[in-house]
Formats: C-alpha cells, structure tokens, sequence
C-alpha cells in the first residue's frame, strides 16, 4: 500500500533547491527586508506575467481582495453597505473581504458543472446598490467573463478576480487569469500552484489611479513617509517571499503543465458509478487545476476508503460561507446548488511532483471504491 499525501510541501520545496536556500540567503544578508528590491522586481515579474499594467505585492489573498475593495471606495465615492455579488460557493476569504471593507455581500449560487458563479443567475441579483462582482476562479478553472463582463457594462459594475487558485490560468479568448477584470486578487499561500514559504498576497490591474490608491492603502494609507492620505492598513510583501515567488515563477508555467497532464490522465481513466468528474468530464487546457475535485453521494465513505489505502484527500468546502457562524445573520439563505457541492465535493491529490505510480494507484484506487 502506498502512502500519498494531499500535498507533500516539504517534497516541493526540496525540488527548488538548492536555489531557494541560496535565494533566502542572499536576501538575507542584503540586510532590506520591506519594501525594496527584491518585492519591485517580483511586481513588475508577475504583472508581465498576467499581461497586466501592475501589481501591488501584498500580505496574503484576503488583504489583496479587501485593498482592492477599500481603494474602490476611496476611487468612487462607495457608499457603506453598498453591494458586492460573490458566489455562495468559495473560500471564506472571498466574503470576508467584503464584509472587513464595510460593504455588503450578497450571494450567487454556483453551477453543477464548474462550481463557478453562475452568470444566469447573475443578473435578478443586481440593485441600484451593487456595485461589484467578485470572480471566483475555483479550483484553478476561470469563470464565463464574457458573459459577466456584458453585465458589468450594462450596469456599469467592477468585475473582481479572486484568482488565488489561478496562476497562469486562461480564458477561451486566451486571457490570462489576472487581467480579465477591472482588478485581481492573488493569494501565494505555500500550497498555491505560486506557492511562497508563509503568507503572500498581490493585486493585479490595469487601472492607474487604482493602483496608486492600492499602493497607499496597503501601507499604512501612506502618501509618503508619516503622511497618510488614506485610512489604511499595514499589508505588505516581505523581500524574502518576494525573492522566493521570483524564483518560483521561472517553474510556473512547467509545473501547471504537469498538473493538465495528471488531470487529463483522471478524465480519461475514472471509472467508477460512484464518483462524478467535474466539468462533465470534459478535460481543459485552460484550467490550472489548483484542485482536482471529484463528487460523491458517498462522500465520506470514500474518503474513509481512500485514506485506509493511504490515499489522503481534502474537502473544498465542507461548510458554505453564509453557513458559518460568522455570518448568522446569513444563516437562512439556501443556495441548492452551492449545498449540494459542500455534501459531494471531495479533493483527490495532484500536484506536479506526484509520480507516474502514484496516480495510477490514485486512478486504481478509485475505480475500486463500491458502497
């Protein structure tokens, strides 16, 4: 029997070296830790990277998101408790942000096929309110930007990427994931597809005027040292991470290329009554495949299964946002949807260092699962 974990950090960290040690070394010894080189030639890296104009290094995802909305009340004059569209279905960040922003989240159901937000429901939720909607690019995969874009020039709303499962994802058009919208949020949480050694976050955008109000709000609301324009917050990337996401990225687009062609190797060899595919089993070359969920009436039982095989797997999510104990107040709202994807959904293992015996015992181990 093998033993698999979900995701093996140490092991992809040791794939780097010796790079990364000698990278924190040299970073190290500079004796500059905020704010200096190392973070100014990641942002003009990972903006080139996206296609985009900017990016704002930050202290982690939920910062990135809550920076973007908080500049965009100060850019537009929002008023407290206007409105912001995200899915019902996601990570608690992409609720938090909104909330921690003093604005009001209001939520979307997701669809069956993709888990994104669904954009035909999208519209009977607009008000005189709204003001954004927050793309969620779940699992490395992008919403239907197009359609939601139509929408957004409709009701002249900002469209929000949260993108932190989405490096170097991409649209049909060929778009990368990050200059899609109006402005992106970017998580680098270690088990990212654009993983740092701790907590890293980015904005990404076109917009000049937001990126300066970004900037500013993220340090303290400083215009310069000790004089603050804005109400502000301290979220900044560190020299350190930002060396290390630097180096990272020369690997980024490889690895995603080895995570398509794990997933695509599930799609044509899960075979089993019990498990569905996502995405209607229809593998995509512009999916990043951050996660690679699977959907079961049993889920539990095969998640007990798998892990008495060795294989350990994850839930993304168990509980919904407005589910939470945080969110009461939002504790009555029913997304059928969104419900039965927290009852079904579970994450099998993928990530690039995975070996060839490895995923096909995954694939095997499946295939042999019955309740």
């Amino acid at each position: 029997m093998m033993e698999i974990k979900y995701f093996d950090l140490a092991k992809i960290s040791e794939s780097f070296e010796p790079e990364l040690s000698n990278t924190i070394l040299r970073v190290t010894r500079s004796g500059w830790y905020i704010l200096g080189r190392e973070v100014g030639i990641f942002e003009n890296n990972f903006a080139k990277f996206c296609g985009a104009s900017h990016c704002i290094g930050v202290g982690n995802g939920l910062d990135a998101l809550r920076v973007i909305l908080m500049s965009y009340k100060q850019q537009y004059d929002w008023e407290n408790d206007d409105e912001v569209i995200v899915p019902a279905f996601t990570f608690i960040a992409s609720v938090e942000s909104i909330v921690q922003s003093r604005l009001k989240p209001v939520f979307c159901d997701v669809s069956e096929d993709d888990c994104l937000i669904d954009t035909k429901k999208l519209e009977s939720l607009i008000s005189p309110k709204t003001r954004a909607i927050v793309c969620v690019h779940l699992y490395g995969r992008v919403c239907d930007i197009s359609s939601i874009a139509k929408l957004s020039k409709k009701y002249n709303l900002k469209i929000i990427e949260d993108a932190a499962q989405a490096h170097g994802a991409v649209s049909q058009d060929n778009i990368l994931a990050g200059n899609m919208g109006d402005a992106a949020a970017f998580s680098f949480y270690p088990t990212k597809n654009l993983g740092a050694l701790g907590d890293a976050g980015a904005i990404v955008t076109n917009d000049d005027e937001l990126a300066v109000i970004a900037r500013k709000i993220a340090n303290y609301g400083q215009e310069r040292k000790y004089y603050h324009q804005y109400k502000g917050i301290n979220s900044r990337l560190d020299e350190i991470q930002a060396a290390i996401l630097n180096m990272k990225l020369n690997r980024l687009d490889e690895d995603n290329m080895k995570r398509r062609m794990i997933a695509e190797y599930y799609f044509e060899n899960i075979r089993n009554p019990f498990v569905r595919l996502p995405y209607n089993s229809f593998f995509s070359k512009h999916s990043v495949y951050h996660v690679f969920p699977v959907f079961s009436e049993k889920r539990d039982l095969l998640q007990e299964y798998l892990a008495s095989q060795g294989i350990e797997t994850i839930i993304h999510y168990p509980i919904l946002p407005n589910k939470q104990e945080a969110f009461k107040e939002c504790n009555n709202l029913s997304f059928p949807i969104a419900e039965q994807i927290c009852k079904q959904e579970l994450s099998i293992p993928l990530h690039p260092l995975l070996t060839n015996d490895e995923i096909h015992y995954i694939v095997d181990t499946i295939n042999h699962f019955v309740c």
